[in-house]
Parts: structure tokens; sequence; C-alpha cells
């Protein structure tokens, strides 16, 4: 259980890392308006996550028994980790300077601000897929069982908290470090981390 944990709570550390639009949304909404505000965005992904979590734990129990599912889901999960990888080790980071408009025009609600977090976290495909591959990676190579993929997805979303919340807290500090040099070589060795999950999982599931 502990183990499971652990690997939980980095594995939503790692999540967060990927500089997309939730990324700068909190660096920029917490050096605009406070890391009060950061932090409302960050606890509405997390609320967001934890929808994702649920539906991807207890949302294939509401299928039909079908012959090879699993091989089918983690097939899924190997294309879309190949392709999430790939996408990393090529894409150019483009670092925003200038804040949005709606940060400059008017004072937005914590609960605006929480709203946003959920909306900016659900309204991009990718982290319902990556939430969903995880669990299959869990079910079919990990061999985990209900309370274990509950308490290695519980301590993730803790993870994923912890670390929006400290990015929203120390924003001023990270922006003088985030270069496009510095964004670039993070996205590679995420890239390379999808690539090897992949891997791992074409082994296990189909050449083992």
């Amino acid at each position: 259980m502990l183990v499971a944990g652990l690997y939980g709570f980095f594995t939503g550390v790692l999540l967060c890392l990927t500089f997309g639009t939730v990324f700068f949304a909190l660096i920029q909404t917490s050096l605009q308006r406070g890391y009060q505000s950061g932090i409302s965005i960050a606890m509405g992904v997390v609320a967001s996550d934890a929808f994702f979590v649920f539906c991807a734990v207890f949302g294939t129990s509401f299928l039909p028994q079908v012959t090879g599912f699993n091989q089918w889901m983690a097939g899924a999960g190997i294309v879309f980790l190949l392709i999430l990888g790939v996408r990393n080790l090529f894409k150019m980071p483009v670092l925003q300077t200038q804040a949005p408009l709606e940060y400059k025009s008017r004072r937005l609600t914590r609960w605006k601000y929480f709203f946003k977090g959920v909306a900016l976290n659900a309204l991009n495909p990718i982290n319902f897929v990556s939430w969903v591959t995880i669990a299959t990676y869990l079910r079919t190579t990990g061999k985990y069982d209900l309370n274990e993929m509950l308490f290695f997805f519980g301590f993730s979303l803790v993870g994923v908290g912890l670390t929006e919340a400290a990015l929203a807290i120390f924003a001023h500090r990270l922006r003088r470090f985030l270069t496009v040099r510095v964004v670039r070589i993070i996205n590679v060795a995420t890239g390379l981390v999808f690539m090897g999950v992949a891997t791992n999982l074409i082994f296990t599931q189909f050449l083992k």
C-alpha cells in the first residue's frame, strides 16, 4: 500500500509538469492576482482530476465483459503514450510573457478561478486519457487490486494538489528559470518517460 501511494504521489507530480495551458494559466494568474487565486485554479484542477480518476477506476465496471478487453485497452494506451511521447520530443515550447486580457480587465472571484481550473483541465482530452491509461496499466501490468488503486490515485491527487499549490506560491521565483531551453529539456525527458512506459506495456502485454 505504501509503495502504491509513493508511486501515485510522484505520478501526480509528473502529470503537473507537462507545461500545458493549466501550467501557464496558473503561473500567470498567481503573478497577476496573487498566489491565492492561483491556488483556487489548482483546487479546480484537482476536482476535475478526481472526477477523471473516478471514471477511470469505476467506469469499466459498467461495461460488459468482453474477451481481450484488457489487451484492447492496453493497446489503446500504448498508441496514446507513443503519440504523446513523440509529440513531447518534437514540441517546441512557447512561453507566454503577457497575461491574458481577462486577468487585466476585471478581478474574478475565487470561485470563478476555481471553475476556470476545472474548465481548463476538463477541456483537454489528454488529461482524461492519461488517467485511463494509468488505470489500465495498473490493472494489467501492475496487477493492482481495488484498494491499491484507490491508494495510488488518492496520493496522485495529493501530488497534483501540492504541486499546483507550490507552483502558485513560488510563481515569481519560477518565472526566471522557465527559459525555452529548460522547458525543452523537460519536454524531451517527459517524452522519453512516456515512450518507456509504452515499451514496457508492449513487452508485458504482447511479447511476454
